[in-house]
């Protein structure tokens, strides 16, 4: 559940018709024939039965913006950036992802049927699968939303944990920077005796809230006279994330198989001194800024989408590129949520500090309770492919 929170990293990653491999030339991304798919792959039921086609068309145009930037140009050039043979890879990988969203738009806008659409891409596209976690296809997939909390503009007997804005001299920050423990104390109420006094931007009422925060990368703030302040990421330590999930699972708080965002909230709504112990151990540090009411965006200044973008590990994946997920989702069923397998067309536009490698992928799920959730409650297998015109 990480996403919003970092921006596109440098990157090497190489397309040909084999294979999208990194400079150390172990393919991460494999082509495959269509008739080797399970069958439900690219079998989309939610863009005729829910009428998702809109958003689904909102996200390729999202994407279709991006890869006209300058930043889309400088971060495929970075495909290149080992040494690769050939300066024109980026740009043609680009052209390629923008010549693949332009015939698929075309494509939702007049099939018919999911089933129509499926045979489509099937026959025109190459489809790549990510190699997973275990070389064979395996994915893990999480979900991520834009938490909504009740906050303050200035610091009360309820409101006591600030989120704070980019220090304005952060550029100038000696190597490695400091940690959480260093720059918050390990009770989090220590940042006012150091580099963070006077930066604050907003403060919420529980610690964890604010941390999930830093996690999640932006939210929508209730303030007490009724207003709303949108909040997203400014920046960030140049220390890695640690789970504090995976901390409590290898400490033998949490089994394994019982992690969700509910899970791991009750443990700490039960042990509340625990906070002090577990937080610390994620060292890195997230800055915010007020985006004046702009929907939660990704790694690539875009807005995401719920359940149309996803967030991977750009050092190994195409920005903006048109995917395909297969796993499952929670719905709502006799009032119970319950799993439910999906194949569902997505956008590539954002990562995250916890997501990394081939077999991680992040699920933008929306704002406010809901979205918190159904967020929550995944940490599902599946498989991802990307889909790309010859």
């Amino acid at each position: 559940m990480a996403g919003l929170i970092v921006g596109f990293s440098q990157a090497v990653v190489v397309l040909a018709t084999a294979a999208i491999a990194t400079a150390t030339a172990t393919p991460v991304l494999i082509p495959r024939s269509p008739s080797t798919l399970p069958p439900s792959v690219g079998l989309d039921t939610a863009l005729w039965q829910q009428g998702d086609r809109p958003r689904l068309i909102q996200a390729i145009d999202h994407s279709l913006h991006y890869l006209q930037t300058p930043k889309a140009k400088q971060d495929y050039a970075a495909y290149t950036a080992a040494g690769q043979p050939g300066a024109s890879l980026g740009a043609n990988l680009r052209q390629r992802v923008i010549r693949s969203l332009q015939r698929f738009r075309h494509l939702v806008q007049t099939s018919r049927s999911a089933a129509e659409l499926q045979a489509v891409v099937k026959r025109e596209f190459v489809f790549y699968q990510s190699i997973g976690t275990d070389g064979q296809g395996r994915v893990e997939f999480t979900g991520y939303y834009a938490p909504t909390y009740r906050a303050s503009l200035v610091p009360t007997a309820e409101y006591r944990y600030p989120l704070f804005r980019r220090p304005p001299n952060f550029a100038q920050w000696s190597e490695p920077h400091p940690t959480r423990l260093e720059l918050e104390g390990a009770d989090g109420k220590q940042w006012h005796k150091g580099p963070l006094r006077g930066l604050e931007l907003v403060y919420l009422r529980d610690r964890l809230e604010a941390f999930l925060v830093q996690v999640q990368g932006s939210a929508e703030l209730q303030l007490p006279d009724g207003r709303r302040l949108s909040v997203g990421y400014a920046g960030k330590t140049n220390h890695p994330y640690t789970s504090i999930g995976q901390e409590l699972i290898k400490d033998g708080k949490i089994p394994r198989e019982e992690l969700t965002l509910p899970r791991l909230m009750a443990y700490f709504d039960a042990n509340p001194s625990e906070l002090d112990r577990y937080l610390p151990r994620n060292a890195s540090f997230v800055f915010f800024e007020n985006t004046q009411g702009r929907p939660p965006s990704g790694s690539l200044s875009t807005p995401v989408i719920p359940e149309r973008s996803i967030a991977t590990d750009k050092s190994l994946m195409p920005p903006g590129a048109l995917a395909i997920i297969n796993t499952q989702l929670p719905m709502k069923k006799d009032g119970q949520w319950q799993q439910q397998p999906i194949s569902r067309f997505v956008l590539d536009q954002d990562t995250g500090s916890a997501i990394r490698g081939p077999g991680r992928v992040d699920i933008f799920m929306g704002t406010g309770d809901v979205a918190k959730t159904r967020a929550g409650l995944i940490n599902t297998p599946g498989q991802l492919y990307y889909l790309l015109l010859p």
